[in-house]
């Protein structure tokens, strides 16, 4: 798929589109061809967008399993970087995310300014995205990895705030993360306080392990549902039971 920078948001987004699966793939936990087989599986089952990126990656072959999966799926490929390495001219896009619920300059600049003349280079459209972490329960690799607080999951007014923040800056997307394998997702009124409160499409993941608690992320008003860690537990086959929840709304 050959997505120029004026569309990517539309073609992640499509009009008048009911709430769409993506995957979120980590190169830290497989081997680029299982990623690739769990990809073609996922699409299969209905996920519309992979994403491939981590809060912490060991290991230095990011750019051959974006290959992989690239290789193997027509539907987009979307790199979700925890810092400027996870780069790689293999997709289709990136989400330029700023991590604006924290007041570490690092993520909030600092990697993305030593990300964007790659990004040029590349050629990759970009999704400039307002980063989220919300409370979950759990200390998350997000969390520690950014040295960051998340926002406290019983303010939801206060993620409501950063939201609007991230429209009056010109963002295009906010993403809501209760971080890999969080024990609690995002709130349900909490999601609800930032869709009505703006207009950008608003991106749900974290701590989504069921049907249900993909249908309530929808219902509150998210426009994407991210599951990774279900995947990895559960098998592809999640991914079609999610899928189906979400077309029953």
């Amino acid at each position: 798929m050959n997505i120029k920078h004026t569309s990517l948001q539309t073609s992640l987004f499509p009009p008048s589109a009911p709430p769409a699966l993506w995957l979120l793939l980590d190169p830290d936990t497989q081997p680029p061809e299982e990623l690739a087989r769990i990809a073609t599986e996922s699409e299969a089952g209905g996920a519309k967008v992979m994403l491939i990126g981590g809060s912490f990656i060991a290991n230095d072959g990011f750019d051959q399993a974006v290959k992989a999966v690239k290789l193997k799926v027509g539907t987009p490929v979307v790199l979700f970087p925890g810092n400027a390495r996870q780069l790689s001219r293999y997709a289709d896009g990136i989400l330029f995310t700023s991590l604006l619920s924290g007041r570490n300059p690092q993520f909030l600049i600092g990697e993305q300014v030593q990300a964007a003349p790659i990004i040029k280079r590349l050629g990759l459209a970009a999704l400039p995205t307002a980063y989220l972490l919300i409370e979950s329960g759990a200390v998350t690799s997000a969390e520690f990895i950014s040295n960051t607080k998340p926002i406290p999951r019983h303010k939801p007014m206060l993620a409501a705030a950063h939201a609007m923040a991230a429209e009056l800056l010109g963002m295009q997307a906010v993403y809501l993360e209760a971080g890999s394998g969080a024990e609690l997702p995002v709130p349900e009124e909490m999601i609800r306080a930032v869709v009505q409160n703006i207009s950008l499409p608003v991106i749900v993941g974290g701590g989504i392990a069921t049907p249900e608690a993909a249908q309530k992320a929808a219902s509150a008003g998210a426009r994407a549902i991210v599951v990774g860690t279900a995947v990895e537990r559960n098998g592809a086959g999640i991914i079609e039971e999610i899928v189906e929840s979400l077309i029953r709304l």
